[in-house]
């Protein structure tokens, strides 16, 4: 929600002077599935854009009609995304909405009201604002879901990564991507890598800043932020320029480098020595576990889901072996294979529900089925241990930034894929339609 809340703030100091201005005929731009993206839900997020970056230097931003492309990109895969969260079950409450606006509000310096005053001065309809919202909050969920199904870290990678960091450097680093579909065709190859070829030109003659360059002809979902992918750890960054990366200096740009996405560049801004670990120690208490995870698709199955993991519990309580029960049955694609072995993690690992449920288990217990955003989960308790909470803090933020570094290689390709597969239809400015896509 970061971004998306740096947004409307800039939106909100600056003043929006489109939404003063007569409004044209609202119009489709865009069709995206069973949905439609209309011209003034394009404008309304490029003056937003505009105003965020109002204060940044001259040629920052591309011009006028690729940035309205690029935003227009961002809009339907916000439109995709919300139906997939759809789809599998995710709903955010009108309750949810209200206390994000809180949010909003309170991270603004203003009250409820003043919220709503700004809104209305700069033309923009309360329920929109809350629909952004909505919107926001059902993809954060949906990448949450993604994220824990599709993405695990090992402790060997932990132990690797902690290694590296006691003694190794730092890399701030930004990309520019030149993206490819899945199963390109030999031209649309060629296409790309003359594309990333005369861009990586542009650079070495100096006609264009790389921040500038990403803003205008990269694919990525941060190009509008000048590729920034912030500060890395040798072990954080992926194999793919791992190597190039140690060899250079600050400012240097790679080569054109094929990745799973697509072609790239990547620049080292800076570099800094590894931060040293907080001293003092402090003891926290860690659990292992194994559970298995029945999914709710929708509303219409959850009582099919609570039905299942009702059996389940049943068999497992008339002496049924829940490691084999979780092989055969568990929704959760990581720990199936292995009985749904959770290894060690601290309470709040899989969230406040779940860590209560395990905390109020005795070693070896089974619990009654219970539900999380996940799904419905039947969780048994193995062990408990006290650590040392100062290292297994450490531990805990090594494990997320590699999971997050997976999650993001993972995501853009689950992205790349989900557009792929849709059926969009974008219909330019002066009416006439491009030829769509999608299956």
């Amino acid at each position: 929600m970061k971004t998306l809340l740096a947004c409307l703030l800039a939106c909100l100091l600056a003043g929006n002077a489109f939404a003063q201005s007569t409004q044209p005929i609202d119009r489709i731009v865009a069709v995206v599935n069973d949905d439609v993206v209309l011209q003034s839900e394009l404008d309304r997020a490029t003056n937003n854009v505009l105003a965020q970056y109002s204060k940044q230097p001259n040629g920052q931003l591309p011009p006028a009609d690729i940035l309205r492309k690029q935003v227009l990109e961002r809009l339907v895969m916000v439109r995709l995304q919300v139906a997939q969260a759809s789809q599998q079950g995710i709903r955010v409450s009108d309750q949810e909405v209200d206390g994000a606006v809180g949010n909003v509000a309170r991270q603004n310096g203003m009250t409820l009201d003043q919220l709503r005053a700004n809104l209305a001065h700069d033309g923009i309809a309360l329920a929109d604002f809350r629909d952004s919202l909505r919107d926001e909050i059902a993809i954060q969920r949906l990448r949450q879901r993604y994220a824990q199904t599709s993405v695990s870290v090992s402790d060997a990678e932990v132990d690797a990564a902690m290694a590296a960091q006691a003694n190794g450097t730092q890399y701030h680093l930004a990309h520019l991507l030149v993206a490819l579909p899945e199963n390109p065709t030999p031209e649309q190859i060629d296409t790309a890598q003359k594309k990333i070829e005369g861009i990586k030109s542009l650079l070495d003659r100096g006609e264009m800043d790389f921040a500038t360059a990403a803003a205008r002809y990269s694919d990525s979902q941060n190009a509008l932020e000048g590729g920034d992918l912030g500060w890395r750890s040798s072990d954080e960054i992926p194999t793919a320029f791992a190597n190039l990366i140690g060899n250079m200096q600050p400012g240097e740009v790679t080569s054109p480098i094929r990745g799973s996405s697509g072609f790239q560049l990547v620049k080292l801004v800076e570099t800094r020595a590894a931060s040293e670990a907080p001293a003092g120690a402090q003891m926290a208490t860690q659990y292992q576990a194994r559970h298995i995870l029945v999914r709710v698709s929708d509303p219409a199955s959850d009582a099919a889901a609570k039905a299942k993991i009702d059996t389940l519990r049943a068999r497992i309580a008339g002496g049924a072996d829940f490691v084999e029960v979780a092989k055969e049955n568990s929704d959760d694609l990581l720990t199936k294979s292995t009985g749904g072995d959770l290894g060690w993690f601290n309470t709040d690992a899989y969230g406040p529900d779940f860590g209560s449920q395990v905390a109020a288990l005795q070693d070896g217990e089974v619990s009654q089925p219970f539900k999380t955003q996940a799904g419905w989960h039947i969780v048994q308790r193995l062990g408990t241990r006290q650590v040392n909470a100062t290292d297994e803090n450490r531990r805990a933020q090594v494990r997320d930034t590699i999971g997050q570094r997976k999650l993001e290689e993972s995501w853009a390709r689950y992205l790349n894929e989900m557009r792929g597969e849709a059926y969009v239809d974008i219909r330019p400015v002066d009416g006439a339609t491009t030829a769509p896509n999608g299956g």
